[in-house]
């Protein structure tokens, strides 16, 4: 198992988080067209949100990442009013049933993740665009101090999967992340998390390229997400569908998490948190045949 030479460390909220385990972020969809429609959480069903907090907590989860704005492959344009109406009602519910829980918000507009932070005191931006889409992201996250994950996506979210090209994939997107995890820092911010962005602008081969050479992130000195939740890499791969991609999943997740992954972004928590357990044991057990 792959052994980072260094354990990283988060400030979420005042709280310093030791990375020496993985953790698990739970998914919150507040959207009508999530490419897995059994993560859709419409922002009209208080309830539903409610249940989806709860299970998120009592499956182990320890971030609940809330998403308003759908960016599969074609997903329709979602604006900014919209996008944050949807995500204030998500949010005072999150804060309602567990406000001691460490909160994520998936945004790429910087306006967003501003009234997310001031407003209902969210400690984390996900941002799948790396701070393309929106220039003003990373002065803004600078800003308000929180820690910010930053993905690598090639095009944009509608398009993204018309025919993307890499002369070396692993290469192409470290260097990406090392320049723009530069420009953060050169605007005062800190606790950078990187996300290599699998399915965002890559194909069936360049991800599991991806995952192959995974260990080598490591280089940017930042803790790793990975998100591969039920993704098409997965269900395209075993010719089958979102629904049935769960085993898959973990399938991966195990291969992550023996790569040196920090972070697990899911659908399914328990099966996440589960899989963390699995591997803390081998983990304890091979420090201790030392």
């Amino acid at each position: 198992m792959y052994a980072p030479f260094s354990t990283p460390t988060l400030n979420l909220g005042g709280r310093l988080y030791v990375l020496n385990r993985p953790i698990v972020m739970g998914i919150l969809n507040v959207t009508p067209d999530s490419f897995y429609a059994d993560s859709r959480t419409p922002d009209t069903d208080a309830a539903q949100i409610r249940r989806r907090v709860r299970e998120i907590i009592d499956e182990g989860g320890d971030i609940i990442d809330v998403g308003a704005c759908s960016t599969r492959p074609g997903a329709d344009d979602v604006n900014g009013d919209e996008e944050m109406r949807r995500l204030s009602t998500a949010l005072a519910i999150v804060r309602e049933e567990a406000p001691e829980a460490i909160v994520s918000v998936d945004t790429w507009r910087s306006e967003v993740a501003r009234g997310c932070v001031e407003e209902y005191g969210v400690q984390m931006i996900n941002d799948i665009s790396g701070g393309e889409l929106d220039r003003g992201m990373l002065r803004t996250v600078a800003r308000l101090g929180v820690p910010y994950v930053l993905m690598h996506m090639q095009g944009e979210p509608r398009t993204m999967q018309a025919a993307p090209h890499y002369e070396d994939v692993v290469a192409e997107v470290i260097e990406y992340l090392a320049r723009r995890a530069q420009r953060l820092r050169d605007y005062g911010g800190k606790d950078i998390i990187v996300d290599p962005g699998f399915g965002f602008g890559k194909t069936l081969e360049h991800n599991y390229r991806l995952l192959e050479r995974l260990e080598f992130f490591h280089e940017l000195n930042c803790p790793l997400l990975v998100g591969v939740s039920r993704k098409s890499m997965i269900y395209r791969l075993l010719g089958s569908t979102p629904q049935d991609a769960l085993n898959g999943t973990t399938a991966i997740h195990a291969f992550a998490l023996m790569k040196g992954a920090h972070i697990l972004r899911v659908h399914d928590v328990k099966a996440a948190v589960e899989t963390c357990r699995i591997f803390n044991a081998m983990n304890a057990a091979e420090t201790a045949g030392r």
